[in-house]
């Protein structure tokens, strides 16, 4: 039986009258890299928010890693690492001073050796005295990443990875992604806008439209259903189109 790394039922969220996400029902196994895609405002961070606990879903439910999101917050946060787009860091602290303020706040053993750990892991162990003041995008990323392995979760959600870098740092987050999944099995949920990323990462998708879950599947299975289209961005936008397709 396969085991589920995230589900959920009906989850849905309103701001007053405008419903964020509808009805969301869906499920990754364990060990997937799920690419979770739609247009800006089709409710793929607010998922993120509600999954990382961040944000209370209006109705629905939820659980990660086997724990229901709103009466089991504190064992979800335990077993997740979350990277926003834009990683917020104290541009005044080294990478080491930065990673040993949240590994404190989550409660890491041994934290001077969790952090050359991570940062070895990341191919960077010579990053651990730098400000992170002067770091490019690409770096802060990296430095986020870290952050979010700190404390060895389950599951990692990354909202935009690669949003704002150059060829090279989408690649090198991308390299990075793919080795998490298949060095350490961590399941990973990434909302992303770059399909061509999307088609090289992922092994399975959902596509969000207005707040609704329009289809989810594993990515071979979604490329040949639409055999009349030669790329996933082809796909992605005839099933935008077809505002009542469901999967």
């Amino acid at each position: 039986m396969t085991r589920l790394a995230i589900q959920t039922e009906n989850l849905t969220r309103r701001y007053g009258d405008n419903i964020a996400v509808n009805e969301l029902t869906l499920e990754v196994p364990q060990g997937e890299i799920f690419g979770f895609l739609g247009h800006n405002g089709a409710g793929k961070t607010t998922t993120i928010n509600m999954l990382t606990t961040l944000l209370l879903p209006t109705s629905g439910r939820a659980t990660v890693h086997g724990h229901d999101i709103v009466t089991e917050n504190l064992q979800v946060r335990q077993h997740i690492g979350y990277v926003p787009e834009n990683v917020r860091l104290y541009n005044d602290l080294t990478v080491a001073e930065n990673l040993h303020f949240f590994a404190a706040l989550s409660g890491v053993a041994d934290i001077p050796g969790r952090i050359s750990e991570v940062l070895t892991l990341l191919g960077h162990p010579e990053w651990r005295n730098l400000r992170v003041g002067g770091f490019s995008k690409g770096m802060r990323q990296r430095i986020g990443i870290a952050q979010a392995l700190l404390h060895q979760p389950a599951v990692l959600f990354l909202d935009e990875p690669a949003s704002g870098l150059d060829p090279e740092g989408t690649r090198a987050i991308g390299d990075l992604i793919v080795w998490l999944n298949e060095e350490f099995g961590i399941t990973i949920f990434m909302n992303t806008h770059q399909l061509s990323e999307v088609t090289k990462l992922c092994t399975s998708i959902g596509i969000m439209n207005h707040g609704r879950l329009v289809m989810a599947d594993t990515l071979p299975t979604v490329m040949a259903r639409f055999p009349q289209h030669a790329s996933l961005e082809e796909i992605y936008l005839a099933v935008e189109q077809q505002k009542g397709v469901t999967a």
